[in-house]
């Protein structure tokens, strides 16, 4: 099973675009082939369905709107975020702009009783087998580069037994996501075109979703800091993900107990 529609990725805008175009290069020559279907066990989809707002914590050591972070160790962090109470890790992958990397994958998935996403921008199908190879429990599909085709590339999540965190930012983005059949949407509320940040986009489109009578899981993205930032999504969310600060705090059990205090 592989991809059936050819996506112009060259298109994808600014910042974003040349992380794509990374990728892209990476992944020129690779096996698209999948395997055998493999059995899911929505370990990450159940993780965020808590009776409060769940936390996705990230293991970030650089990214491309603030340089270096912090020199995390992946299976130290991932260990820090468990005990601090976070319901799922999500581990960056990306070589030059996140300074991430697939053994990092591998450290976080055996240091933890978590279940783990791998983050990444997915370009091509063997990026997800190499995510349920390492064993991830989920990978992140991203509308804003896969376009019509995250329906396709969330069909072969499916099949290699991932679950699947699709991406939007913006309305046309959510129309073709919740159109593709994701089980959790990611609202971003960073434009990874121009790296700005609005706090007000995931509310915003979290009430679309629901509106449009999504009753999957919603997970609010980027920007948050304290639990006061939390304020807005608190009861609209199930998850938030959070990567930044808490890759800096230097405490990152600790950090991690203070986002989540009610």
């Amino acid at each position: 099973m592989t991809a059936v529609r050819d996506v112009d990725f060259s298109k994808v805008p600014g910042v974003l675009g040349r992380i794509v175009a990374g990728r892209v290069q990476d992944y020129r020559d690779a096996d698209p082939d999948l395997g055998a279907p493999r059995a899911g066990e929505r370990r990450f989809e159940a993780a965020l369905r808590g009776p409060s707002l769940s936390l996705i914590a990230e293991v970030k050591r650089a990214s491309p709107s603030e340089g270096a972070i912090a020199p995390l160790d992946p299976a130290t962090a991932a260990r820090a975020y468990e005990q601090g109470g976070a319901s799922a890790i999500s581990c960056l992958t990306e070589p030059r702009h996140f300074d991430g990397h697939l053994g990092a994958l591998r450290e976080v998935v055996g240091a933890v009783a978590l279940p783990v996403l791998r983050k990444d921008f997915v370009v091509h199908p063997a990026m997800l087998r190499e995510a349920a190879d390492y064993g991830a429990s989920a990978a992140l599909l991203m509308v804003s580069v896969l376009g019509e085709a995250v329906g396709e590339y969330l069909e072969m999540a499916h099949h290699l037994g991932l679950d699947a965190l699709v991406e939007v930012h913006d309305e046309r983005e959510l129309d073709i996501a919740l159109g593709s059949g994701a089980r959790i949407l990611g609202v971003n509320n960073r434009d990874l075109t121009t790296l700005n940040i609005d706090l007000a986009v995931s509310p915003r489109l979290i009430r679309r979703a629901r509106g449009a009578g999504f009753g999957g899981v919603l997970v609010a993205e980027s920007g948050y800091r304290t639990a006061a930032d939390l304020g807005p999504v608190r009861d609209l969310a199930d998850a938030v993900l959070v990567g930044s600060s808490l890759a800096r705090s230097g405490d990152l059990a600790r950090a991690t107990r203070e986002l989540l205090a009610p």
